[in-house]
């Protein structure tokens, strides 16, 4: 309203006002709960775009416990498996003739460093797929830097880790390896994901902790599902599990993403 003296007032109110902002710069809005869609597709679309740019096309996924070491039996073996996988498995082609088998990680320490670290000392890329916790994780200094990502939505994250999947290793671990192991069995059990290899590595540790037979003599599982993976107890074998199970009727590269 005009004042006392007739002189119109300026609009600083109404500029500094958080509705007067461009809605994709108002991090209020953003942030808010009637949003979370577009947070979901944007984390999706954010990596989609970054993967396509270095011509990913399928990656093996590696998971394994955070809590190893340089110099533990397991960390030395992730990086040697990382290693043979990236110069055999297509991950040093050019970009234009699509990268197969890259190494995928979710990004933090331990196994996830020492298969990251692998990749790398092979010369090829390698991802991480970072997730934001209450103590947060730090990425490791080894997958490539415009292909680390951080997710807030653990299941976006599972999405990228699954779609590109052309084979999952699984390195003793914790209650996140587990999840990681058992997200896609169910994938691939259930249809939703091409049948790929599925390797776990140091069968004493894993005959140790899972006893699947138990599920199945209970009618919970069928027989075959217990053929969903395999041991193994080399780098060499672990690879050689993933190169058997291609040529054995099992999704060939890039063809075991998830259903969209």
């Amino acid at each position: 309203m005009p004042t006392q003296d007739n002189a119109m007032p300026d609009s600083t109110a109404q500029k500094e006002s958080p509705s007067y902002r461009l809605a994709a710069l108002d991090p209020d809005f953003l942030l808010g709960d009637s949003m979370r869609g577009a947070r979901f597709m944007l984390e999706y679309q954010k990596a989609e775009d970054l993967l396509r740019a270095r011509g990913i096309v399928s990656t093996i996924v590696v998971f394994g416990s955070a809590r190893v070491r340089e110099g533990n039996r397991w960390y030395e073996a992730a990086r040697e498996f990382a290693r043979i996988a990236s110069e055999r498995g297509g991950a040093l082609a050019p970009k234009d003739a699509g990268r197969n088998h890259v190494i995928a990680t979710g990004g933090g320490p331990g196994i996830m460093e020492a298969a990251n670290r692998g990749a790398t000392e092979a010369g090829a890329l390698s991802i991480g797929f970072n997730i934001t916790l209450p103590h947060e994780q730090e990425p490791n200094a080894w997958s490539t830097p415009d292909l680390t990502f951080r997710f807030h939505y653990f299941a976006m994250r599972k999405m990228h880790l699954a779609m590109r999947a052309a084979a999952l290793v699984v390195f003793p671990g914790g209650f996140g390896t587990l999840d990681e192991l058992f997200e896609i069995m169910t994938l691939v059990q259930t249809g939703k994901m091409g049948r790929v290899p599925i390797v776990l590595f140091d069968s004493a540790y894993w005959k140790g902790l899972l006893n699947l037979d138990t599920m199945a003599q209970a009618g919970f599982i069928r027989p075959e599902d217990l053929k969903l993976f395999a041991y193994a107890d080399t780098p060499e074998a672990a690879y050689q599990c993933i190169v058997d199970g291609a040529g054995d009727g099992w999704a060939s590269p890039g063809n075991g993403s998830v259903q969209t």
